[in-house]
């Protein structure tokens, strides 16, 4: 059922993407909305991986270098019947932990160093079991695509704005107080459109990341000490990125209580009663 909403939601933010070109500037608007999704999309599909881990200043690591880390994914994966992904550690000591990469077979998962320090090691399996399970539904990508079409929608919605000022009167198209209407409700659809897909994939790694890892109530525990620690001190790199909180699994934003309705997570003590139910069956 949550393929489904994605694939929906996916949907209704490319027929966005087209509908707001096309209405800011008809057919020339059509023209650039298709561009700016198809040249966004291709970038962010070969290189998106590497400029996520390079914001966060990641360093990949081997069996010696974060042996605890390391082995905990190889034996993941193993368990999983999954290619061995990179590994990276974080040099942030709020505990987090995001994945990333195309494909099962170009997939890099990372973990803060907090995280490493704070959580046992069933915890830190049901932890990285959850982004195990993020990269084996690709969940990487459909993130990545749907980020890149809300920005495209809302440079798209800039630019109109922009050029709306210079146009001529008697020139077809919306006038200056419509396009900026527009330009101002289309990327909040866009952003929650994006998030409703962000929410219904969290559920569904949760749930895998559960039967991948072997206890439900490994991951329960680990989401409920990263909530607390991310709610005492969030991660400022990730304020300065805020376009990648949907990446990590809890949220690592500050002023996340303002932001509530526009959340890129689940409510996490829904996360962790279906866990617990889980468990109990």
């Amino acid at each position: 059922m949550n393929g489904v909403k994605t694939v929906v939601l996916l949907a209704a933010l490319t027929a966005l993407l087209l509908i707001i070109g096309t209405a800011l500037g008809g057919k020339a608007g059509l023209l650039i909305a298709l561009i700016f999704a198809i040249v966004m999309n291709f970038s962010a599909y070969w290189f998106s991986d590497q400029l996520v881990l390079r914001m966060y200043r990641a360093q990949e690591v081997g069996p010696y270098d974060a042996p605890e880390l390391y082995q905990t994914v190889e034996e993941l994966a193993r368990r999983g019947n999954m290619p061995m992904p990179k590994v990276y550690l974080v040099p942030d000591h709020t505990p987090n932990a995001f994945a990333t990469g195309r494909n099962p077979e170009n997939a890099a998962v990372a973990a803060t160093q907090g995280l490493i320090q704070m959580l046992s090691r069933e915890e830190l399996a049901g932890v990285m079991a959850h982004e195990m399970a993020h990269v084996r539904h690709r969940d990487t990508l459909i993130g990545t695509v749907s980020a890149t079409i809300a920005g495209a929608i809302g440079a798209i919605a800039n630019i109109a704005l922009l050029f709306s000022f210079f146009r001529g009167s008697d020139e077809e198209g919306p006038g200056p107080i419509a396009t900026l209407v527009m330009a101002m409700l289309a990327p909040i659809a866009a952003s929650l459109i994006q998030m409703a897909i962000s929410r219904s994939r969290e559920f569904a790694a949760d749930r895998g990341g559960a039967e991948l890892c072997g206890n439900p109530l490994w991951l329960a525990s680990a989401l409920q000490k990263l909530e607390s620690a991310n709610h005492r001190e969030p991660m400022h790199s990730a304020d300065e990125h805020p376009a990648t909180a949907h990446m990590f699994i809890v949220n690592p934003l500050s002023g996340r209580d303002m932001m509530k309705w526009f959340s890129t997570h689940p409510p996490m003590e829904e996360r962790i009663r279906r866990l617990q139910q889980m468990a109990g069956r």
